[in-house]
This record gives structure tokens, C-alpha cells and sequence, in this order.
């Protein structure tokens, strides 16, 4: 998982207790302070879930590669005893 999901995600709980403080004690400025942290802890989580994403399609596509190669390998290593 990466960094930034987690740090989102502490952002974005950060930010909902004190929105949520905000508006028990009537105070407009913290309400708002915590609905900008609570946004971009969501922010920051969904990048963390993007570069999650993107390197586990770069793994898969590497993994893909790496079959083929063999694959290919073995079919020449096959026509050469054969031929």
C-alpha cells in the first residue's frame, strides 16, 4: 500500500474530528479548517490508489513480458535440437 493512502486516509479522519468539533462548538473557521483537511486527505488517498494501480499494471505487464520471453526461448531452444 502506498504512503500516501495511509497519510490520506489519517488526513481525512484528522479532518472529519475537527469538522466535526467545528460544529458542536459553533465554530465556522475550525468547521472549515477540517473540511479542507478532510478534502484533501481524500485528495492525497485516491494519488496513493492511482500509483497503486500504475504499479501493479507495471508488474503485470513486466510479469507478461517475462512469460513471453521464456515461451520463445524455449520454442528456439525446441527447433534447435530438432533442426
Amino acid at each position: 500500500m502506498d504512503k500516501d493512502r495511509v497519510e490520506g486516509k489519517v488526513k481525512d479522519v484528522a479532518g472529519r474530528v475537527e469538522r466535526q468539533v467545528g460544529e458542536w462548538t459553533g465554530d465556522s473557521e475550525k468547521q472549515a479548517h477540517g473540511a479542507a483537511k478532510q478534502a484533501e486527505g481524500k485528495v492525497q488517498n485516491t494519488w496513493g490508489t492511482v500509483k497503486d494501480a500504475a504499479k501493479s499494471a507495471a508488474k503485470e505487464n513486466r510479469d507478461a513480458h517475462a512469460e513471453a520471453d521464456e515461451a520463445e526461448e524455449r520454442k528456439t531452444r525446441s527447433e534447435r535440437k530438432a533442426g
